[in-house]
């Protein structure tokens, strides 16, 4: 149960900052896009610094579904782990509406070109950032200790150039929250298949660039 708060806490966090950054943006047209891409890396860093001790900080479902692929995540925990995710974004995001009953968006992720283009963006981008992931979190102690300011490098630099284009969601949570409080479901399914399969193709190229092959056993 532990584990399931922080990731219901430390997806409220990251939703809560990063799509309150967009929100108050629009408001006061200072943050910039800029510092939208910044405050979406720095909170992203603090959890993982915060709660991967607990959790792991997923905060994102397509993580947690690619480590239960890799086998280095138990599937009985895959379910609760979405739910507290998905539970934790759109907390974040009524969260928002009540402070901001105006904005009509609530930081929501929607293709600023065709669907494809967001699609195949969505898709590389969480490619990149699962092959990090799965690397940090899976390698030496040295590589542990830098896992929070490598992730949040690489969603603070995606989010800064893709983010025009497609949203830089890379991440099903991030969506669904706004998504579901202001009723824009029509683009979501982009934002929770192209992440999901972007993080899966991480683990197979994962796979075969740095895990070991099995030893044939043969009996005498």
């Amino acid at each position: 149960m532990k584990k399931y708060l922080a990731e219901f806490i430390g997806t409220y966090i990251m939703v809560f900052c990063g799509t309150g950054a967009v929100v108050i943006d629009e408001q006061v047209h200072t943050v910039t896009h800029l510092g939208v891409a910044v405050t979406f890396g720095l909170v992203v860093m603090s959890m993982i610094y915060a709660l991967g001790s607990v959790s792991g900080a997923h905060m994102n479902p397509a993580v947690s579904i690619a480590f239960t692929l890799a086998k280095r995540f138990p599937a009985k925990c895959l379910i609760p782990y979405i739910i507290s995710q998905l539970t934790g974004a759109t907390f974040a995001s009524l969260t928002l509406k009540f402070l901001f009953p105006h904005n009509k968006d609530l930081g929501w992720t929607v293709p600023s070109g065709s669907n494809a283009q967001s699609f195949i963006l969505e898709l590389i981008l969480t490619l990149i950032l699962m092959l990090v992931i799965i690397n940090v979190a899976t390698g030496s102690k040295e590589q542990g200790m830098f896992a929070g300011l490598a992730i949040g490098g690489v969603v603070l630099f995606e989010a800064l150039f893709a983010g025009p284009i497609c949203g830089a969601s890379m991440n099903p949570a991030r969506s669904f929250g706004p998504a579901l409080i202001t009723g824009n479901l029509s683009t979501l399914w982009i934002y929770i298949l192209a992440p999901v399969s972007g993080a899966a193709l991480a683990v197979l190229c994962w796979r075969y660039f740095f895990k070991q092959p099995t030893e044939l056993k043969t009996t005498a």
